[in-house]
């Protein structure tokens, strides 16, 4: 398949750098941790930015919150929750990630959502000088940098795990 056949590779092509756009690799096989796709790719767990999309709880109305955290880390979702001022930061179910990236869990990308979406990004993955990231479906990644990752997001950096 190439790259921009699937709808959801395509949105996050456009929402890229033509240069980093050009650089997304369509696997065989889909990459639905961090682990297989540092095996995928060749790297180090922690080169790898996990999108995970969490519902940020304030005042009982959730919304959406994606934290794109170094795969040799696991979110610390209370970490999260006073770091943006939510009352409780839950795992988002299938269907409340599908309707606020458009992308199915395993292949959320930190781009090309319909709207945006706050965003936190952990400084863990500034000690990487290549990150790879998914492109918006299990079997689709990209390279990037930790500041491209940081401006195109426009997230906002910080220590999410203990």
């Amino acid at each position: 398949m190439s790259a921009l056949e699937h709808p959801g590779i395509r949105k996050v092509a456009e929402a890229l750098p033509a240069a980093t756009a050009e650089r997304i690799v369509v696997l065989p096989d889909a990459v639905r941790t961090a682990a297989a796709a540092a095996d995928a790719v060749g790297v180090q767990v922690g080169a790898i930015a996990n999108s995970l999309l969490f519902a940020a709880v304030r005042d009982g109305v959730a919304s959406p919150l994606l934290v794109l955290t170094s795969g040799a880390h696991r979110a610390d979702t209370s970490m999260i929750a006073e770091l943006v001022g939510a009352d409780a930061v839950k795992r988002a179910d299938p269907e409340f990630v599908r309707e606020h990236t458009g992308q199915v869990i395993g292949g959320v990308s930190p781009v090309g959502h319909p709207g945006p979406i706050e965003t936190v990004v952990d400084r863990a993955l500034s000690g990487y000088e290549e990150i790879w990231a998914a492109a918006g479906h299990p079997h689709a990644v990209y390279p990037t940098t930790f500041a491209d990752l940081v401006a195109l997001t426009g997230g906002r950096v910080a220590v999410v795990s203990a």
